[in-house]
């Protein structure tokens, strides 16, 4: 499918949309001082090492310590390891093979243990694989994998990769042999990205050697540098675009900031100059690009809960901490046939705007697809076949369960950065982040038990309950006989004070 890039930059802040036939599919945000942190490369200190877990805290100099598994930490013996790696690419900084933490019944096989290869105070060079999120710190390796257009190279690992993203078994056999001809005599491994398809033999050793000399400059930087310390920072989010985004499918780029068009301009002559670019193109209109593209519509739909589809149903989309769970509904679509059938095509439909949105939100981890119950089986095999097929063209890694009779469907999708809702918006001063707020009638009376406790226990002759006038209003019309009877039985005074803007909980307790 076409592609176009657009790139706006507005003060601090850059945002990029991935566009498909018109349509953003992908959208990354960096603010200067708050970018992304994978790919970067510290010099960390070990901090704690967890023999229960198999895994150790580094620090690197943030406020989160982040996590190593001892599976990201050693390498596997040769004669273990495959000729072609599993690697998948997300676009921003994905450049690890998936590993997981070590289970006990490798150890038990002679494999190293945490406890064996880490101590407290060890000096260890780490680089981030996904960012922190929530409470967790910074997933970490000390595989460190560095980058170019067409390769990946890495410096500590023995192996060569293909992108699985390269589907041709004929380009697959070409670039691995390619890979081991050049390959470094003294050791490292290489990974053939998804661009590297079709790329001469030339452009991929000229890609490896600015990438090795890469590596000696960042050894350079470990000896001379203390723990923890940052080594390596990855681009910045404009230029990562061009390095990771920009494929055959990209017909432009346009950028609406003229510094910015010079920067990227300059990185691809000066980096990549070997490499067949689209055309550049630097946007100079009176009205804002996104404005004109109708991104920013886009985007304001993608931080709403509910979405509606052409046909009247919709879909409602609800993040949590563990997963997500997207709920399909029929709406006002009532079809022209029967149930069955308005359902079947209430589901197609829906798959087509679920995967849009999970590639425009970036929804990562457990996600839980809630489809109408359909009875027949032809049916329900007809929406898991569609939405295999929908996910193809979603760049991030995804598995997928069998749908059940419920209509459930289990999936994973692979995440390493913020959601779209994480980027876009903070935790509602109200609610605190639950979606909701507690009733009039149930902080009055939280404020009457307040007050109540506190003009028993005061020695103070006089309690204040501050309200807001909604609270105030209510007091007055249901219970204002309670504070006759908290007088009577505190014997202290008891008085209101209404206040325009409440205090946070809704009211406060004052002794006077």
């Amino acid at each position: 499918m076409n592609q176009e890039i657009l790139i706006n930059v507005t003060g601090k802040e850059t945002r990029v949309a991935l566009l498909e036939g018109g349509l953003p599919v992908e959208f990354y945000l960096e603010r200067q001082g708050s970018g992304s942190i994978v790919g970067n490369v510290y010099k960390g200190k070990v901090v704690r090492v967890l023999p229960g877990i198999q895994a150790a805290f580094v620090d690197i100099g943030l406020e989160k310590a982040g996590f190593l598994y001892v599976s990201d930490f050693f390498e596997l013996p040769e004669e273990e390891g495959v000729d072609e790696l599993e690697f998948a690419e997300e676009g921003e900084g994905d450049l690890q093979p998936e590993a997981q933490p070590l289970k006990e019944p490798h150890a038990a096989q002679g494999r190293p243990k945490i406890q064996d290869l880490l101590k407290e105070g060890q000096e260890i060079s780490v680089q981030v694989t996904k960012e922190p999120l929530g409470t967790k710190g910074a997933r970490l390796t000390s595989k460190v994998t560095l980058p170019g257009k067409f390769l990946v190279y890495m410096p500590t690992v023995n192996h060569v990769g293909i992108s699985r993203r390269l589907g041709d078994e004929a380009e697959r056999r070409r670039l691995r042999d390619i890979l081991h001809a050049i390959r470094p005599a003294g050791g490292g491994g290489l990974i053939a990205r998804t661009a590297s398809d079709g790329a001469k033999e030339e452009e991929l050793r000229q890609d490896m050697e600015f990438l090795m000399n890469l590596w000696k400059v960042l050894l350079e930087q470990k000896d001379k540098r203390p723990a923890p310390s940052l080594l390596l920072e990855d681009l910045r989010l404009e230029l990562r675009t061009i390095r990771d985004l920009v494929g055959p499918d990209v017909e432009r780029i346009i950028v609406d900031h003229k510094k910015t068009y010079e920067n990227v301009l300059t990185f691809i002559e000066t980096t990549l100059p070997h490499i067949p670019f689209p055309p550049l193109v630097y946007y100079d209109g009176t009205q804002p690009l996104f404005e004109v593209r109708g991104i920013e519509a886009r985007l304001k739909e993608g931080l709403k809960r509910k979405v509606r589809l052409k046909s009247g149903g919709s879909i409602v989309i609800d993040e949590a901490e563990a997963l997500t769970a997207i709920d399909v509904n029929t709406g006002g679509f009532v079809g022209s046939h029967n149930l069955e059938d308005t359902v079947l095509k209430t589901n197609l439909e829906a798959i087509k705007e679920i995967v849009y949105q999970l590639r425009l939100r970036n929804l990562g981890g457990i996600i839980i697809l809630d489809f109408i119950d359909m009875e027949r089986e032809t049916n329900r095999e007809k929406v898991f076949s569609a939405l295999k097929e929908a996910l193809k063209v979603d760049r991030a890694r995804t598995t997928i369960l069998k749908i059940s009779e419920l209509g459930l469907v289990e999936m994973t999708r692979k995440r390493t950065r913020e959601s779209f809702l994480s980027m876009m918006s903070v935790s509602c001063p109200h609610c605190r982040g639950n979606g909701y707020i507690k009733s009039p009638s149930v902080i009055l009376y939280e404020a009457l038990r307040a007050l109540k406790k506190e003009a028993l226990r005061t020695p103070y002759a006089k309690v204040v309950l501050a309200l807001g006038e909604e609270l105030a209003k209510l007091l007055e019309q249901e219970e204002r006989g309670v504070l006759e009877e908290i007088e009577r039985l505190s014997q202290k005074r008891v008085a209101i004070k209404v206040l325009s803007r409440p205090p946070e909980e809704g009211y406060e307790v004052i002794s006077l």
